[in-house]
């Protein structure tokens, strides 16, 4: 086993560690998820202090030790400063690293994880404070996406047909299932002229009305389920940017239950969203 390696990463955690060092947890393309301790990190102008830093990609020289790695030297390739400048876009962040936390894998590369969690943290970063709630959705979904498990949007969980969200029908909805992973059409409900202010829609497919009743999770308007279902595309376009808060916020609450529910880990960051961006 070489004493040292090289790898190009991202801190994504960090503690005190003694009375000068502290313990970070860095994601790297080459070598997945490492723990390695920045020696005088929080020691005053020392040099290891920004480049161990919240968010900070380094390209890394590690000695490999007893008990832990250590690093022997740090060159900052890039500092996501303005994650800073606004709690709603560090909190953003925070929840994006958890999620990439939550699926890093350790000892073998992980290039795709990091280079999306990049990306999004870049459009995070640079998007305007109205804007920042669509970017987090997006980048969710995208993480869950590498993860082999992202929602079923485009057509029903259960009988595969397309869903095409229909905003012309008053109080149009289309249900969603956690356990089932995605949206499930709805009929004879309110789409089809039922009682508009009934919870739970009555629902029927092949399987059974009243087992798929018992699935579904979440309700989504037309407005919703557009947003969702662009959550799906490298970019999001200008008009889905435009969508409601509320709107994104829905959206949000289900792809984080959706998150907890197939990782079994509740994200930490999320209770700070409805203080960050319930009054944008």
């Amino acid at each position: 086993m070489p004493k040292e390696y090289r790898a190009t990463g991202i801190n994504l955690k960090g503690m005190p560690l003694g009375e000068n060092d502290r313990l970070l947890t860095i994601l790297t393309k080459e070598h997945g998820l490492i723990r390695a301790v920045a020696a005088g990190a929080r020691k005053h102008r020392s040099a290891m202090a920004g480049r161990s830093g919240l968010f900070v990609v380094n390209d890394l020289q590690i000695s490999v030790g007893r008990n832990m790695d250590r690093i022997k030297n740090a060159e900052v390739l890039q500092s996501f400063v303005g994650l800073g400048k606004t709690l709603a876009k560090l909190t953003a962040a925070q929840y994006l690293s958890e999620i990439a936390l939550m699926q890093a894998l350790s000892a073998q590369p992980q290039e795709e994880l990091f280079l999306i969690l990049v990306e999004h943290l870049n459009r995070i970063q640079d998007a305007e404070n109205k804007n920042v709630l669509a970017h987090l959705n997006h980048g969710t979904y995208h993480l869950l996406a590498i993860a082999g498990f992202a929602p079923q949007v485009h057509s029903c969980c259960v009988t595969q047909r397309p869903v095409i969200a229909k905003r012309e029908i008053l109080r149009w909805k289309v249900g969603f299932s956690i356990v089932g992973g995605g949206v499930i059409d709805i009929e004879n409900g309110p789409i089809n002229g039922g009682n508009p202010n009934e919870d739970r829609p009555h629902v029927t497919d092949a399987i059974g009305g009243e087992a798929m009743h018992n699935r579904i999770s979440h309700y989504l308007t037309a407005p919703e389920l557009l947003a969702m279902q662009e959550l799906a595309q490298t970019n999001l376009a200008d008009n889905i940017l435009e969508t409601h808060t509320t709107d994104w916020l829905t959206v949000e609450r289900l792809l984080r239950a959706y998150t907890q529910y197939h990782f079994d880990r509740p994200i930490q960051s999320s209770a700070l969203i409805d203080n960050c961006f319930f009054n944008i």
